[in-house]
């Protein structure tokens, strides 16, 4: 175990110095968030009646931070590509690190940077007109931070079966954009004609969004949060579970 968060502390310095070196892509992963919130969230206002229990910006916030933990993370794979093609994976699978720590430290770094995207989010919400509680607030970063963590591992994995931006691009957007769609995260699916209800049900991360819409008013005993918090900590699991074993495959 010692071991193990030696060699991740390791793997998260380097790459936290990596992302600090270079912050531009922070700024610009965090300025489409901030733009929805801006252009968009002020047209929910008169909406917000028929949205559901909350005003229009919480139910918008919560949604744009779990599209934040899904973006944030689904695509750190690009910069895991151009490590192993300058031979930065290669060189590290001949270190004695532990292989788990390989992947660990990187997915650390990865929560890290999305916390403190959603923490900016949020303050920059506020001033528009955001109410929530703070400890729902607290709960949902969890939750993004969780999910984050998840996505990240499996981005790791796939750049690293893929090893190509031109295959790894085309497959995220694949998934991606659908998912997304049928997630409910810029409107309700309540608001959806019913077959697309029954559709958006299977998404895992429709739940998930309305897990964090409960938080932000309140509901924490609710069981639509609940289940949105136990989808979250499966799907951590399994993409944990799938990182390592691709990494440790890789290095074997």
């Amino acid at each position: 175990m010692r071991t193990l968060l030696r060699d991740t502390g390791t793997v998260f310095a380097r790459a936290m110095r990596m992302s600090l070196r270079n912050p531009a892509w922070l700024v610009i992963s965090l300025m489409q968030p901030i733009l929805y919130i801006v252009l968009f969230g002020p047209l929910l206002e008169p909406l917000a009646e028929q949205l559901g229990p909350g005003d229009a910006y919480q139910i918008f916030v919560p949604g744009i931070l779990v599209q934040l933990g899904m973006f944030g993370a689904l695509f750190v794979g690009f910069g895991l590509i151009a490590e192993w093609r300058a031979g930065v994976i290669e060189s590290q699978r001949v270190t004695p690190a532990s292989r788990t720590a390989l992947l660990l430290g990187r997915v650390l770094r990865d929560v890290v940077v999305l916390l403190t995207q959603g923490v900016l989010l949020v303050l920059v919400a506020i001033p528009l007109g955001l109410r929530a509680p703070v400890a729902g607030v607290a709960l949902t970063l969890l939750i993004v931070a969780l999910l984050g963590a998840a996505l990240a591992a499996v981005s790791y994995a796939l750049a690293l079966t893929l090893k190509s931006e031109d295959a790894f691009a085309p497959l995220l957007n694949a998934v991606v954009f659908p998912v997304v769609l049928l997630s409910g995260i810029l409107l309700p699916m309540t608001l959806a004609p019913g077959w697309l209800q029954t559709l958006s049900d299977v998404n895992p991360f429709k739940h998930v969004v309305e897990a964090a819409r409960e938080f932000f008013i309140g509901g924490y005993g609710t069981a639509t949060a609940w289940w949105g918090v136990a989808l979250t900590v499966l799907l951590a699991v399994l993409g944990w579970l799938f990182g390592v074993r691709r990494f440790r495959r890789e290095s074997s």
